[in-house]
């Protein structure tokens, strides 16, 4: 599992142990039964949600073009994190070299703070809908909605070079267990041997950046519909409002309070069997919920999905 490094006798971990959960093999058996479907299920739902809003020109609009990026990544999200999980299950224990963990912690990184700024553009577009619906198709115009989402997937990038960097300078010396069911970025800060202050610094400002910086947006954005909706008129006017944001309330609040909780602190986390449950809930279980949230209750995508049935 170790080399000894050329420059002196300190030994560099050439791999980690992935601990996943520790239960009886018949409870993983099962416990694997359920993730896989889980999985194939998150897979079938968004990329349903992603050929309806392809396919259907109603639509194209900024709203269900958001929701397409939304379920492109996150059939990405699930994808980088389940096969760890279903493995783990179904062998227990298991070895990842490190430059699988690495990468592994790359695309993770990329796509976590790619889903922070989305959540804070399709904020925005409802405050936009809502608050100043007569300049709508120019402020949403689909060069906006391109950046937008451009801006989200490149700043997602940029962050996890740099913090994917930082975690894989550090010196690891043993032990190479990590208490996880993927490489994850405070088990990994846990078992270095180096002083982490740096790489902590540089990760709880990421998380100020991207995660605080994000929630502030939403939360601006629905401060602000929250007081045109208490001035409009008639109570099914603000009833029809407020049922177009709650999806994104609901979806955002689970993320965002799973998120804050593991990554937006400045020292490493030691209740790592609390870190593993909460990262299940925006791992697993929010990107299958996403769609049927979002779009499978929606009346505009039922009915295009009911098209589509009927032209196959």
């Amino acid at each position: 599992m170790e080399r000894s490094l050329e420059s002196g006798n300190v030994t560099r971990v050439q791999e980690f142990v992935l601990l996943g959960f520790s239960m009886s093999p018949e409870t993983r058996e099962v416990l694997f039964a359920v993730f896989l479907t889980l999985y194939l299920l998150t897979l079938l739902e968004n990329a349903l949600i992603i050929f309806l809003v392809c396919s259907h020109t109603e639509l194209h609009k900024p709203m269900y073009f958001f929701l397409g990026n939304l379920s492109c990544l996150e059939m990405c999200y699930v994808s980088v994190t389940m096969p760890s999980l279903l493995v783990g299950l179904w062998m227990g224990p298991y070895h990842v070299p490190f430059p699988a963990c690495m990468t592994q912690l790359f695309f993770f990184i990329t796509l976590i703070c790619t889903e922070c700024t989305l959540l804070a553009s399709m904020a925005y577009d409802r405050y936009v809908a809502i608050c100043r619906p007569l300049h709508y198709p120019l402020l949403m115009r689909p060069q906006v909605c391109l950046g937008l989402a451009g801006t989200s997937w490149l700043g997602g990038l940029l962050v996890s070079v740099a913090k994917t960097a930082c975690i894989a300078s550090l010196s690891y010396c043993g032990p190479n267990v990590l208490n996880h069911f993927f490489c994850d970025i405070s088990p990994l800060l846990n078992l270095s041997c180096t002083h982490v202050a740096l790489t902590e610094l540089v990760d709880f400002l990421s998380a100020i950046i991207i995660l605080w910086g994000s929630l502030l947006v939403a939360i601006a954005s629905y401060v602000a519909i929250g007081r045109a909706v208490l001035h409009m008129p008639s109570a099914t006017a603000r009833c029809k409002a407020f049922s177009t944001c709650a999806s994104h309330l609901v979806v955002m609040g689970i993320f965002y309070s799973a998120a804050l909780f593991i990554y937006a602190r400045p020292s490493r986390i030691e209740a790592m069997d609390l870190n593993k449950v909460l990262s299940v809930v925006y791992t697993v279980a929010t990107p299958m919920c996403n769609p049927v949230i979002y779009c499978l209750r929606n009346r505009e995508v039922q009915a295009a999905f009911r098209r589509a049935l009927r032209g196959s």
